[in-house]
């Protein structure tokens, strides 16, 4: 997931830099914006790196999670919690339960068209978390949870990073190789979701359409019977 975070940050940024070159104030306001779900006061202002634009991050199958083990459930979540709190992430479990459903439904209307935020929160690791971004902080997520790990023996250069080798240590992967860097993180292989990239390659068709469309004339374009 940080892999794709990563990847998704630098195409981010150069789109910002680029608006930068041609409308300056717009560029300054977004890189300001990442900042307005952390109250000034907050202790970790200086210790995140919010995303440049809004960010949520979905546990999509808790009805499965639910049945893990408590201490996975716990590592998971600290995780989580760490790496959505680290980049001014929204983080959100949710099933097909209408009530999580309408949790996120309710949490995406408020970043993408200002509805009003839903000030609830939910950080118990035996029920759905909830976390708006923002209203968490690293005095409440704590430590790694590292009990038979001696942290000291990891080589970590930041706290991210930390994180990182404690949770690989946990769940070691099962495919070690070179990674390879993807041009489209939405391409790679280890990120694929049936349903998501049916969808995909079906608005990917509507959008070739579209621009053999757009190439023609009016009298010349087709449409749907």
């Amino acid at each position: 997931m940080n892999i794709l975070l990563q990847a998704t940050r630098k195409h981010v940024d150069r789109v910002i830099t680029k608006l930068g070159q041609t409308n300056p104030r717009a560029a300054a306001d977004i890189k300001q914006k990442k900042w307005n779900n952390l109250p000034k006061d907050h202790p970790d202002h200086e210790l995140i790196d919010p995303f440049p634009v809004p960010l949520v991050i979905i546990g999509s199958k808790y009805d499965m999670f639910h049945e893990f083990d408590s201490e996975v459930k716990k590592i998971i979540c600290k995780t989580l919690r760490f790496v959505s709190h680290y980049y001014g992430a929204s983080l959100v479990f949710t099933s097909k339960s209408e009530a999580l459903l309408l949790k996120t439904r309710t949490l995406i209307n408020h970043l993408a068209f200002g509805f009003d935020r839903n000030k609830s929160m939910s950080v118990d690791q035996n029920k759905p978390l909830f976390i708006p971004a923002g209203m968490d902080s690293l005095s409440q997520i704590g430590p790694p949870p590292a009990a038979d790990i001696d942290i000291g023996k990891l080589h970590a250069q930041t706290p991210m990073d930390l994180w990182k080798k404690v949770f690989e240590k946990a769940f070691p992967a099962k495919n070690i190789g070179v990674f390879k860097e993807v041009k489209d993180p939405a391409q790679d292989p280890q990120y694929a979701e049936y349903e998501v990239d049916a969808m995909r390659a079906q608005k990917n068709q509507e959008l070739e359409q579209y621009k053999r469309n757009a190439s023609k004339t009016w009298k010349e374009m087709e449409f749907d019977s």
